[in-house]
Parts: structure tokens; C-alpha cells; sequence
């Protein structure tokens, strides 16, 4: 069994509506080796691609973006929530994203300037649940004409709808750890097979 599996066992505390937090090792407060973990098994999974650029949205992406980026030795890029008065509209790809945990719809944008035809681009974030994260930085991915390597996920609800989606997009999908099921009654999770 995985670390990262060991500890959404045993700090994991699931709320209604399938929420699974984890922020006290993953995305709010970070465990290192967490992080070494999924820059690992990641790094592996995808280093046959050409990988030029690993690309998350902020925030909570950037610390394993961070890390697997470091492993290939490219740039990291995140898509901005909020407009920076340093970039204007012509300068950037903008798409519109989702969230599934904050149920908010947010424009996301990352300067031209960064993202050319010539990147090969791996995206990556902590978790996947419907997909639209993901979704929405494929779609800035081929704005600029830039080739999808593939999406690595820290952790991924299999009972939602994301990694159909992103399959359905034509992109690699691999994850760490897969949930199956979460039942907020008896506080168990249940864990799916394969990546």
C-alpha cells in the first residue's frame, strides 16, 4: 500500500456530498514525503513522454506540479484564478473551470508568453472528481496548439465522472490512488484497483 493511500486512511475525514479532506497532508498543509511520492510514481508513469512543461491551476496543484516538474527538469506553469493587471486580454489563453468542492465557476488564464506549439504538456493536480480542472487546462493546452502528454492526479474519485471525461478527451489519465466509494456515515473509503 502507497503512503498516500496509508495517509487518507488515517487523517482522512469525509463530509457530505463525497468531500474527502485531506488537507493536512496534501493541499493546505503539505507532507513532504507525500509529495516525493507522487513526483515519483508520476515521473515514472509519463517519462517516455517529451515532457516540456508540467502545468497545474493554482493553488493547490502547484506543490506536486512543483515537485514533478523539478523531476523532469521543465518549467512549471499554473493557471491564474485572478486576472493580473500585467497581463492583458490578447497576451493569454482563458477558459472557464468548475469546481466541484467550492461549487464556484472560475475563469482561468495563463500568459502566451508561456505556452507555445512546441510544448509537450503534462498536466497535473491533486484531485479528480468530475474532471473540469483538468478540462479546462486541456482546453488552454490547445489553444495554443501544444500537445497533451497526459494527466497525473494525486488522488481520484472513480464513482465520478472525471476520468470518463478526460478519457473521452483523448488523454492518458494516471492517478495514484483511485476511490471507488466513500461513505460519510461510517467514515470508510473504498479504495478501486489500478491507476
Amino acid at each position: 500500500m502507497s503512503y498516500l493511500k496509508d495517509r487518507i486512511i488515517k487523517d482522512g475525514i469525509i463530509y457530505p456530498n463525497n468531500v474527502l479532506k485531506i488537507d493536512s497532508f496534501l493541499n493546505h498543509q503539505i507532507d513532504p514525503k507525500v509529495m516525493k511520492e507522487i513526483e515519483n510514481e508520476l515521473y515514472e508513469h509519463f517519462k517516455k513522454e517529451p515532457i516540456t512543461k508540467v502545468l497545474t491551476i493554482e493553488a493547490s496543484g502547484i506543490a506536486p506540479a512543483i515537485m514533478v516538474a523539478a523531476h523532469f527538469d521543465v518549467p512549471m506553469l499554473f493557471a491564474k484564478k485572478t486576472k493580473p493587471s500585467t497581463l492583458q486580454k490578447d497576451d493569454r489563453y482563458e477558459t472557464q473551470v468548475h469546481s466541484y468542492t467550492k461549487n464556484v465557476t472560475s475563469n482561468v488564464m495563463v500568459s502566451k508568453q508561456y505556452l507555445s506549439a512546441d510544448d509537450h504538456v503534462l498536466i497535473i493536480d491533486d484531485f479528480l472528481a468530475n474532471g473540469q480542472a483538468s478540462l479546462g487546462l486541456i482546453d488552454l493546452v490547445r489553444q495554443a496548439g501544444a500537445t497533451v502528454a497526459g494527466v497525473g492526479i494525486c488522488v481520484e474519485k472513480s464513482f465520478q465522472d472525471g476520468r470518463r471525461q478526460l478519457e473521452e478527451a483523448g488523454v492518458d489519465v494516471y492517478s495514484i490512488v483511485r476511490i471507488e466509494a466513500i461513505d460519510n456515515d461510517t467514515q470508510t473509503i473504498t479504495f478501486a484497483e489500478g491507476h
